[in-house]
């Protein structure tokens, strides 16, 4: 913005929330600065890499990469990811060009044609905030069997946890996320550090455990890397493509750093390579780990499936050092697991509270309100998406099968998210996309096809019953269901009601900044220029925005 634009956003950067330069380019997108960045580009890759809790998250999805065996489940992680880090190296050019906490949406709105813009738009911010709030409800799901667990394996596995006990340790968790990512944001940003260090010690501890607990019972390298098997019904060959459900759900928190955009210091830069450095790390390390548990598993497969404790990954350590050991271990799993929750907390607050900001959801005008007094933050965000995980979270009463389309929600409604501002930057908004500091060139436009190709793929992926091609009830995949619950439910809202109203992200564009091809492409979609500014007779402790 011009020398107008920056004396606008002085009074913002004097408050302490910003600088000048952060505030400014908030601006630019349309928003006054109202969160305070206490986040370094550090912290953001920590945000994401804590989400993602390396080994948590393959404990909570080895069911999908065992049935391929020791090869499927070292081979699947290592060609998912490449394929993810295209999904993050795409998403971190438009992270850098346009940081945002709404961005998924807004990004969308931006490059989609007129006539699809708001449509497409209202699409992925629902897509994208309930996508977040499944990941919430599966990473706290995940976190009470694996507590659960420990008590199993202390009970020498005759104790069986009914599902209404799996739902109350459940319930405890994501009550202490809410409390917790309310009352310390004030240091939520250094915790971020802490978690990351707990989940190194929790990798290392895992790759020597293992190897040493199990020293006259290792598997062969072969077995490692060339032994695929088939425990379900379906071709081999497909057996092993499931196997990508562990590392695609895994890997899946990197758009993390873009919801805290708004809350991160020198955001253009902080954004992408927070981006680019957790997907990184977990395509290095998570493939160490996978190699450790290939090398060091019972080579029954259906032993480690069919184990009395309920988590494969507890039966694995079990076997290496014994009950005490597993006790300790599976104890420290659940520790980093937690972390995983109150992570994406704080990450699926800032979406809804961004959503809720441009008037999309219900009872927005409560939810975007920020408190002041608790460090500015979106309570009542975060108290939002407590409470509809807590209602998603009874599918585990009804059955496992049911709880774990939870797992795939977050897979299917973060990828056509992830995908669709990608694929509308492709076709039709190059020539309005001006790249940020970070910028992959030329690779750019085909690094986002592969993206856009790959992330349908996983949403077909993630629609598979793991077992074979005739489930029965009990073992059928319900995202399909949920999903379409959730895409169809958010555009029939959309044409029944919201295009009424809805008009997508409210944008303030640096005119003077543009290429005369950008300012012609302005002017012919009829992009709206607006400026905003602050009310002054705001609520005691909350703070908010007017256009």
């Amino acid at each position: 913005m011009g020398e107008d634009g920056d004396k606008k956003a002085d009074p913002v950067s004097t408050t302490g929330l910003a600088n000048e330069e952060d505030a400014a380019a908030l601006a630019k997108l349309g928003y006054v600065q109202e969160l305070r960045r206490n986040f370094t580009m550090i912290e953001v890759f920590g945000i994401a890499f804590s989400i993602m809790g390396l080994l948590p998250s393959i404990a909570s999805t080895l069911a999908y990469s065992i049935p391929s065996g020791p090869a499927g489940m070292v081979w699947s992680w290592f060609l998912a990811s490449m394929f993810i880090m295209t999904v993050g190296l795409a998403m971190a050019d438009l992270g850098s060009a346009m940081p945002t906490s709404g961005g998924l949406y807004w990004w969308t709105h931006y490059f989609a044609s007129p006539k699809t813009r708001n449509a497409l738009s209202f699409l992925v911010g629902y897509s994208n905030t309930l996508g977040l709030v499944g990941g919430l409800v599966s990473i706290d799901y995940g976190f009470s069997l694996m507590l659960l667990s420990v008590v199993v394996i202390a009970k020498d596995g005759n104790y069986t946890p009914s599902n209404g006990v799996v739902y109350a340790v459940f319930l405890g968790c994501i009550l202490c996320h809410g409390v917790l990512a309310s009352t310390m944001s004030k240091i939520m940003g250094k915790l971020q550090t802490a978690f990351v260090v707990m989940n190194f010690v929790l990798i290392i501890a895992t790759v020597i455990v293992l190897p040493v607990g199990r020293a006259s019972q290792r598997n062969s390298a072969h077995f490692i890397f060339a032994e695929l098997d088939n425990l379900t019904e379906w071709p081999t060959g497909w057996t092993f493509m499931l196997a990508w459900l562990s590392p695609i759900w895994t890997i899946g928190a990197f758009d993390s750093c873009v919801h805290m955009s708004e809350e991160a210091a020198n955001a253009v830069i902080a954004v992408p390579w927070g981006i680019v450095m957790s997907i990184g790390s977990c395509w290095l390390f998570g493939w160490i780990c996978v190699i450790v548990i290939a090398g060091c598993m019972d080579p029954n497969v259906e032993n480690l499936l069919g184990t009395s404790f309920g988590q494969p990954m507890a039966q694995i350590y079990y076997d290496a050092v014994g009950k005490r050991g597993a006790i300790a271990m599976m104890t420290l799993v659940f520790i980093v697991q937690f972390m995983m929750g109150l992570s994406i907390t704080v990450a699926a607050s800032r979406q809804t509270w961004a959503f809720s900001r441009d008037g999309a959801l219900p009872f927005s005008g409560y939810f975007r309100k920020i408190n002041t007094k608790l460090g500015h933050i979106p309570f009542r965000a975060i108290w939002g998406c407590v409470g509809l995980g807590a209602i998603l979270g009874l599918l585990s009463l009804i059955a496992p099968a049911a709880a774990q389309a939870l797992f795939s929600l977050a897979v299917a409604g973060n990828n056509v998210a992830w995908g669709t501002p990608i694929f509308c930057r492709l076709v039709w908004g190059q020539h309005k996309f001006k790249p940020g500091p970070f910028y992959t060139g030329r690779f750019s436009i085909p690094l986002g096809w592969t993206a856009v190709v790959f992330l349908i793929f996983g949403v077909i992926l993630s629609m598979f019953p793991v077992g074979g091609p005739n489930p029965t009830a009990a073992d059928m995949n319900y995202t399909v269901v949920i999903n379409s619950a959730v895409w169809g439910g958010a555009l029939l809202y959309y044409f029944l009601d919201a295009r009424k109203w809805f008009t997508g992200p409210k944008i303030t564009l640096d005119l003077d900044n543009l290429s005369e091809s950008q300012e012609r492409a302005i002017v012919v979609e009829g992009l709206e220029v607006e400026n905003v500014k602050t009310d002054a007779n705001v609520e005691p402790g909350v703070t908010k925005l007017q256009a």
